[in-house]
């Protein structure tokens, strides 16, 4: 007896909740993410691990969802942008972001503000190049880089993340 047709279940939780399903082996954390649990705000950019779209929190650390299994993430408490503000408001971090133009076309940015926040966590007051370093696996194709940098100093000041 082999894994083929193989549907595993996985139980972990997202964004606070606990959530079960079935995925199949091969099923990425975006896919599930996105399309089993409709939380579309994790992105899905180059598929290859570069761009930092479909960045969320597991168990607390930044972690690129499209090159992790669903099944990988059994058991763990995953974080998309969409759990940052639970209340329908913007958390420090994404507020930060809005004043201080740290997005142009908003593609980048939810994965941007996931690993912005787990840097302020790790680190609650970087320095610029700190901040360079942590804002390296995300892409911004639009270039507002300078204003992201603001932005996570901003919330770095205010002690928010």
């Amino acid at each position: 007896m082999g894994f083929e047709g193989a549907m595993p279940e996985i139980s972990l939780s997202i964004n606070g909740a606990p959530v079960t399903g079935t995925v199949e082996g091969r099923t990425l954390l975006v896919e599930f993410i996105r399309e089993t649990m409709k939380l579309t705000g994790t992105h899905t950019g180059c598929d290859t691990s570069q761009c930092g779209a479909c960045t969320v929190h597991l168990d607390g650390k930044a972690v690129k969802s499209c090159t992790m299994l669903a099944v990988q993430a059994d058991g763990a408490e995953v974080t998309t942008i969409e759990g940052l503000a639970p209340e329908g408001e913007m958390n420090p971090m994404q507020q930060a972001f809005n004043d201080h133009h740290g997005l142009q076309c908003g593609f980048c940015t939810p994965g941007m503000v996931v690993s912005c926040t787990a840097l302020l966590k790790e680190n609650p007051t970087p320095d610029r190049d700190q901040i360079r370093r942590g804002i390296a696996g995300n892409i911004c194709r639009c270039g507002t880089y300078q204003n992201i940098i603001e932005a996570v100093e901003y919330t770095s000041r205010k002690g928010g993340k």
